[in-house]
C-alpha cells in the first residue's frame, strides 16, 4: 500500500484489525441481532459467553463427581461394602484407581468391580478397620501383597 502523507497512513488501520474483528464476529455469529453485527456489543457478548463457559465447565466438573459419588455408593451398596472402606483397602493394597475408572469398571464390568470390591475388603479386615460390616472373606480372588 503506498501512503502519500503522513496522515493518511496514521489512518489507515491496516489489515490487523480487519482479521482480528472478523475473528470477533466469528466467534458471536449464533448471537442474535445487533450482538453479532455491531463489533462493540459483540465485544461484550464474546466477554460475556466466554464468562459463562467458565463457570458451566466448573459445574459440570461438580455434577461429574456427585454422579459419580452416586453410581460408586450404588455399587458398593451393591456389593455390600462401605465406599470408604473400598478406597481404603485399595489403597493400602496399592490399587490407586480413581473415582471414575471405578464407575466405569462398576457398569460395564461388574465381575472386575466384584473382584476389586473382595480384595479391598480383605485387606480391610487383614488391616482391622472398624466400619467392616459382614462380609465373607475372598476365596477365589488373591493378589500378590494382599496379606502382611
Amino acid at each position: 500500500m503506498v501512503f502519500t502523507s503522513k496522515l493518511f497512513f496514521s489512518l489507515c488501520k491496516g489489515p490487523d484489525e480487519f482479521w482480528r474483528k472478523r475473528k470477533v464476529f466469528q466467534m458471536v455469529a449464533h448471537l442474535k441481532r445487533r450482538r453479532r453485527n455491531c463489533y462493540s456489543s459483540a465485544i461484550k457478548g464474546f466477554h460475556r459467553s466466554l464468562k459463562f463457559a467458565t463457570r458451566g465447565r466448573k459445574l459440570k466438573r461438580t455434577q461429574l463427581k456427585e454422579l459419580w459419588n452416586q453410581r460408586l455408593d450404588a455399587a458398593c451398596s451393591q456389593h455390600n461394602i462401605d465406599p470408604l472402606v473400598l478406597r481404603e483397602g485399595l489403597t493400602r493394597s496399592d490399587i490407586l484407581l480413581d473415582r471414575k475408572t471405578l464407575v466405569t469398571l462398576a457398569i460395564w464390568e461388574p465381575r472386575s468391580f466384584q473382584s476389586i470390591a473382595t480384595i479391598a475388603c480383605a485387606r480391610a479386615k487383614a488391616d482391622g478397620l472398624r466400619r467392616i460390616k459382614d462380609l465373607a472373606f475372598p476365596t477365589a480372588v488373591l493378589a500378590r501383597g494382599l496379606y502382611k
